[in-house]
């Protein structure tokens, strides 16, 4: 005699309990994480020249920690990252910060939920950006951004003034991505590790969107079952195990050496 089907929510709560008794995060401290997450993006081919960025709030107010300027994300170390205040000063370690990042402050003061930025100009979220186009949530693997993705129409030009911050900043709203038109993208996390999730999911679903274009138009998932399916696979277990996976690739390329 088959067993009675059980609802759905018993397997996602199963599932839940099960994944944070086994998927544990390994301590990393917090420039190793910001290293790994650059070599990641690096991995994923979403290195543009210098363009690209990566900061985490910090415990000081009203400053954040970022890659030191003139290094791209392959050459990323723990000891490359930088402290910086409100005015882009260097308060801990050596070295400037992108004069572009300035745009993360107002980020940060507008989302105290938001610990993490990342920008880049990757290819296929750059395709997406110079064609004007936001994105469509077509497949499963698009869903960690349903309704999570803003599009800004216009671009402000070189994010290095406050003006711009204001503008991307207002744009992005509450969401925890956004395509910036003839730019790139950002992505805007609780933590580093979700940064560079969104970061990896978002370029891979431009890729997506881009190729499955050339077969006619795209259909949306269905509104509910994309939220479901957003908030499942946003889990910190889920999340966290996937970055420490793609940490643990980035070492057959480049080993992180000793902090």
């Amino acid at each position: 005699m088959n067993a009675p089907l059980r609802d759905k929510s018993y397997f996602d709560t199963r599932a839940t309990s099960e994944m944070a008794r086994h998927l544990r995060s390994q301590p990393r401290t917090m420039q190793e994480t910001m290293a790994y997450a650059c070599r990641i993006l690096a991995m994923t081919e979403q290195e543009a020249g210098l363009a690209g960025q990566i900061s985490v709030r910090s415990e000081r107010p009203g400053a954040y920690w970022t890659l030191r300027f003139g290094l791209g994300f392959d050459e990323a170390t723990p000891a490359d990252f930088i402290e910086v205040d409100r005015d882009l000063n260097t308060l801990t370690g050596d070295g400037m910060p992108n004069p572009a990042t300035r745009f993360h402050l107002w980020v940060y003061d507008a989302r105290p939920d938001v610990h993490s930025i990342i920008h880049t100009h990757s290819p296929w979220a750059s395709a997406l950006a110079a064609a004007r186009q936001p994105l469509v949530i077509a497949q499963m693997d698009m869903t960690p951004l349903h309704d999570d993705c803003a599009f800004l129409g216009e671009w402000p030009g070189v994010p290095i003034a406050d003006q711009e911050g204001v503008i991307i900043s207002e744009a992005l709203g509450d969401k925890r991505a956004i395509i910036l038109a003839h730019h790139g993208y950002l992505t805007a996390g609780k933590t580093c590790e979700e940064a560079t999730y969104l970061s990896v999911y978002l370029e891979r679903a431009a890729r997506m969107q881009i190729r499955a274009q050339a077969f006619g138009p795209l259909t949306p998932v269905d509104d509910a079952l994309a939220r479901e399916a957003h908030d499942y696979l946003l889990k910190p277990s889920i999340v966290n195990a996937t970055f420490a996976y793609w940490a643990r690739q980035t070492h057959g390329i480049a080993p992180l050496p000793p902090a």
